[in-house]
């Protein structure tokens, strides 16, 4: 029989929701079905509401043949399941109010239910206390590009341009740290307010979004979290490998993910590893995330560090000598914040002390710097890379055999493992087919003086140093 009252009606709804809640179980009814809401009963259909395009598609799909079976079952006239798209309120609050709001026909049947008048009222700006303030000098001018980069700087300049646009919806940019990403996201919000005033922009950390999520949870007020973040133009999230294990606030960033999509909303999302690398974020997630642009950025190249040292030489209105910017750029290889932060300290030792800037000062300056960032090179290494540039076997480092030819280049490299090394002499020896220190000194010591002796033979050592070093 088809439900005589509005009552009945949510009463029956609550039935079927229940037994699909026992069915497919509490995650995953929470994820995707908790938002169903029921409109009413038109005709042969029930219309049941869901907040975005995304999630109607998932629940008809995966759910829709299941939900006409269990409809059939508790009224056999309602034939059909009509899923809709619609801002609407939580399922709770139609179930309690149900049997006030909802009419019923001449048949018996419930009409659609007709939403409570709502005072009409402003979208919420997103709170400055919820958000971290834009860095004024990370902008698109101040980025420099070169191979590493110029991919996601691409990238960001489009979105810029042209917020949401097929295909860059989301933009996930990952690289290491220090790398950019942070400034890219700065100089994409800054870039769509001067394009757009009008458009709200809200950037914040992983970790940020989280807090923010728990104090809403905390103080029962998370309709305000929602629609504060759901009335932004533009969603940028950083560090997002932050949320790794944190499985209640991947799932309110999942939702409000696809509530900002649907609303043709430009969201982007920045990591220290690709979606796909992303262990301990969820597959939905991770998924979504993916669906968009990608972009990584690479390690830097010589190259681009020196043009960074120089664009902030030149920003800093600081003269400093090419071979410095060079010493930098050779030397400190892995973060471009570093890299930044030594040429500031370097600048500001000269500026206290009225000293200019030189090698020497540098090495006096960032000595603990330079230091912690010099390769660790192995006796193993000394060894293969000597072997193989003087066309010997590689275990004629280590064998008895005393042909110049050999003995030569073993000394060689025992005078490489003093210098490049922290090994003791004795240690070196051992390495060198179990010599007696005193060799190794020897070794040590001849070698010098054949360099201060032959211009060319010095000119080889040092070219094998400087291939070992880089």
């Amino acid at each position: 029989m088809p439900p005589q009252s509005s009552g009945e009606l949510a009463a029956g709804w609550a039935r079927i929701r229940g037994r699909l809640r026992e069915e497919v179980g509490e995650v995953e009814y929470r994820t995707w079905l908790r938002q169903m809401t029921l409109a009413g009963v038109e005709g042969e259909d029930a219309v049941i509401l869901l907040p975005t395009r995304f999630l109607r598609d998932w629940v008809n799909s995966h759910y829709g043949d299941r939900l006409r079976a269990l409809w059939q079952a508790e009224y056999p006239e309602v034939r059909r399941v009509d899923i809709r798209v619609s801002a609407s309120p939580p399922p709770e609050a139609v179930l309690a109010g149900a049997e006030e709001r909802a009419g019923v026909d001449g048949r018996g049947l419930a009409e659609p239910l007709a939403p409570r008048a709502a005072e009409p009222r402003m979208a919420p700006e997103p709170r400055s206390d919820w958000v971290v303030p834009l860095e004024a000098r990370f902008t698109f001018d101040t980025f420099v590009v070169g191979k590493p980069n110029e991919f996601a700087h691409a990238c960001a300049r489009r979105v810029s341009e042209k917020p949401a646009s097929p295909g860059f919806n989301p933009l996930f940019l990952y690289g290491g740290v220090g790398l950019g990403k942070t400034h890219l996201m700065h100089a994409t919000a800054w870039a769509i307010r001067a394009h757009d005033p009008q458009r709200t922009v809200a950037y914040m950390s992983a970790e940020k979004f989280m807090y923010r999520f728990i104090a809403a949870l905390r103080s029962q007020n998370t309709m305000e979290f929602k629609e504060t973040l759901r009335a932004v133009d533009v969603l940028m999230i950083d560090d997002l490998q932050f949320l790794i294990g944190k499985d209640n606030t991947q799932e309110e960033f999942f939702h409000t993910f696809n509530a900002l999509v649907d609303q043709g909303k430009q969201i982007i999302v920045s990591s220290d590893k690709s979606p796909s690398d992303l262990a301990g974020i969820e597959d939905r997630l991770r998924t979504r995330l993916g669906c968009g642009m990608v972009a990584d950025i690479h390690a830097t190249t010589y190259e681009l560090r020196l043009s960074i040292l120089q664009a902030k030489a030149a920003s800093a209105q600081v003269v400093v000598p090419p071979k410095v910017l060079e010493l930098l750029a050779n030397k400190i290889t892995t973060n471009v914040r570093e890299l930044e932060g030594a040429l500031n300290r370097l600048v500001a030792h000269a500026n206290l002390f009225g000293r200019p800037i030189t090698i020497d000062s540098a090495h006096e300056v960032l000595h603990d710097v330079l230091r912690a960032h010099e390769k660790r090179v192995s006796i193993e290494e000394i060894q293969k890379k000597v072997a193989e540039h003087y066309n010997i076997r590689l275990t004629d480092m280590s064998s008895a055999r005393r042909a110049r030819n050999v003995a030569r280049p073993r000394q060689v490299a025992m005078y490489l493992a003093k210098q490049l090394t922290q090994r003791s002499l004795p240690e070196i020896g051992r390495r060198f087919g179990n010599r007696d220190h005193t060799t190794v000194m020897h070794a040590v010591s001849r070698i010098a003086e054949l360099m201060e002796a032959d211009a060319g033979f010095a000119e080889d050592v040092a070219l094998l140093r400087k291939m070992l070093e880089t």
